[in-house]
């Protein structure tokens, strides 16, 4: 007894030297349990190296999401697959494995307001980010050009790229949203220059690419930002009713049985 109490200690301390918290937690437990049902050493060593592996993970994915910045509410159990386009349906199967942030693709999603292109590209994210543990981040684009303008007036505007180059996908939400001046555009083109094949961007608009010259105040600006963006690229259309027009519908129809009933 004597003998395991002075072991004790000393492992503790090593355990703790190691970092590996989840085994010192779990050790004597998971060592009884081994005795009791005649386990090897490496069943015993596999089992408490496994669940130190599992809460890493586990703290890995919340730190990922926590960066990324995503609305969590918006997941894909919570979306409505069954109004998807069949294309669009199977587009998004395919993108799920993330194949396409190792080959520094683009994902464009356009539709009218309400069509769920951000509840799309978000859940997307989301998926990758707990099944993938893949680095994304998500930014309205008027926040992004406010952070990207401050970035500049303070001369750090190639650090700030460079920090969200760390990225796998950046999510850029509502591009053409607000109006913005041609000045204050050109550091979102600055931007999607420096990621073009080196990394993905993950973007929704209201806006087809014919109207964009509207967005970017230049032609040939609006041309380039086109071209890098569609080389590599994956373009989703939901030419969809409104979510929010239909569920308004169903609200009031379900209102007005209730007051014919």
């Amino acid at each position: 007894m004597s003998a395991i109490a002075d072991v004790r200690p000393a492992l503790l301390e090593h355990l703790k030297d190691l970092h590996l918290p989840t085994v010192r937690e779990c050790y004597e437990d998971t060592a009884r349990r081994a005795e009791r049902e005649t386990l090897s050493y490496e069943q015993y060593l596999l089992e408490v190296i496994t669940r130190e592996c599992e809460q890493r993970r586990k703290s890995k994915v919340q730190r990922l999401l926590k960066d990324s910045a995503l609305p969590l509410e918006k997941s894909l159990p919570n979306f409505d697959l069954k109004r998807l386009p069949a294309k669009a349906a199977r587009q998004l199967r395919t993108l799920l494995d993330g194949s396409f942030l190792d080959r520094k693709e683009n994902v464009l999603v356009f539709g009218n307001p309400g069509s769920g292109k951000s509840h799309l590209l978000t859940a997307l994210a989301q998926e990758l980010v707990v099944g993938k543990e893949r680095k994304m981040h998500f930014t309205k684009c008027a926040l992004l050009m406010q952070d990207l303008l401050a970035a500049k007036r303070d001369l750090r505007l190639s650090r700030e790229i460079k920090r969200l180059s760390r990225y796998d996908g950046l999510i850029i939400d509502d591009l053409g949203y607000l109006q913005q001046s041609r000045d204050d555009m050109e550091v979102v083109f600055t931007l999607l220059a420096e990621r073009y094949e080196r990394g993905s961007v993950l973007m929704t608009s209201n806006l087809p690419f014919s109207k964009w010259e509207a967005i970017f105040k230049d032609a040939m600006m609006t041309a380039a930002a086109i071209d890098r963006l569609v080389h590599h690229s994956v373009i989703i259309e939901l030419n969809i009713p409104s979510y929010r027009v239909e569920h308004a519908k169903k609200n009031q129809q379900a209102e007005s049985q209730g007051e014919n009933g």
